[in-house]
């Protein structure tokens, strides 16, 4: 069965850089806490969810199309760190040791592109998972795509298909984006209708189905609830917008090289050497033996 993993390289780097001590350094001092949970990460999906394709989408620094259009946007996260930004280009060295296929480009989140690449991989392989910690992802998931989600930072992982998008959300993967047009994203900054909480956005989504089925049935709404609708329409129209992660990003993916990634290779174990990853240097070596076990099983 194809299997295609998409992982939000800047999402999974910055919870590993919050989740492990600033004292990993490399030999020559310099800050690789983060690289350590990606890595670890990395080798946790390819020994649970045993994928056959992976790519690993990654943002850029360049101002995006919704940075463009509401300045706001994103306004109040503070700078990256100097330790987490020297980071960055160690996590693409990963991914060229691994053989594993990166995608960026100017002007796009890794949302857009993972949408994008998830959109189209449907037509080509058995099941897509979205590994990311981004609840805007979770309008991705569908019958053949899921999301593994990192919590606690990343000691633990919950898989999400449909069912279980309802259950943390109150509403199904398809009106994902009509909840957040409704209740805003405050780590984001875009603002849904001021007063529309969590409860009231998924009754009235459960009951009119999308932003706009809600707006075409006010006179089914409370006198209160109207009232802030009324009032926070521009908002929620904004935040409407820029939760829809695209799937039009200008973009080619050959899926036959994604599933040329390699686990235990000598560039692997050089870089890790580099990084003075003992640990991760057995564990590479132990999901290497577990993958060419299985092989070997399947030609039997």
């Amino acid at each position: 069965m194809a299997k295609l993993v998409l992982i939000d390289g800047y999402n999974i780097l910055h919870r590993a850089y919050f989740a492990l001590p600033p004292n990993l350094t490399t030999r020559a001092g310099e800050p690789i806490n983060a690289i350590y949970g990606f890595v670890s990460m990395l080798l946790r999906i390819i020994a649970d969810l045993k994928p056959t394709h992976i790519a690993i989408c990654f943002d850029r620094e360049e101002p995006t199309l919704r940075k463009k259009e509401f300045s706001a946007y994103q306004s109040q996260r503070t700078p990256t760190e100097d330790a987490l930004k020297s980071q960055f280009k160690k996590a693409r060295d990963v991914a060229k040791a691994f053989n594993i296929v990166t995608f960026e480009l100017s002007g796009y989140e890794a949302d857009d592109l993972i949408g994008t690449i998830a959109d189209k991989a449907e037509k080509k392989v058995d099941e897509v998972i979205v590994v990311t910690g981004d609840k805007d992802m979770l309008q991705l998931v569908s019958k053949k795509t899921k999301a593994y989600f990192p919590v606690r930072g990343l000691s633990d992982t919950q898989l999400l298909g449909e069912k279980e998008v309802k259950e943390k959300l109150g509403v199904i993967p398809s009106r994902v984006v009509d909840y957040k047009g409704l209740v805003g994203d405050p780590s984001d900054n875009y603002p849904g209708v001021a007063g529309i909480g969590p409860k009231t956005a998924q009754d009235l989504l459960n009951r009119f189905g999308t932003f706009k089925g809600v707006y075409d049935h006010l006179e089914d709404v409370s006198p209160s609830v109207v009232k802030k609708l009324k009032e926070g329409k521009e908002g929620g129209e904004i935040s409407l917008k820029l939760a829809k992660i695209l799937k039009d990003v200008p973009i080619e993916p050959d899926f036959e090289k994604m599933d040329d990634w390699q686990v235990d290779n000598q560039k692997v174990l050089d870089l890790f050497s580099e990084y003075g990853f003992r640990t991760l240097t057995n564990r590479v070596k132990d999901v290497g033996k577990s993958i060419a076990a299985e092989n070997q099983m399947k030609l039997i």
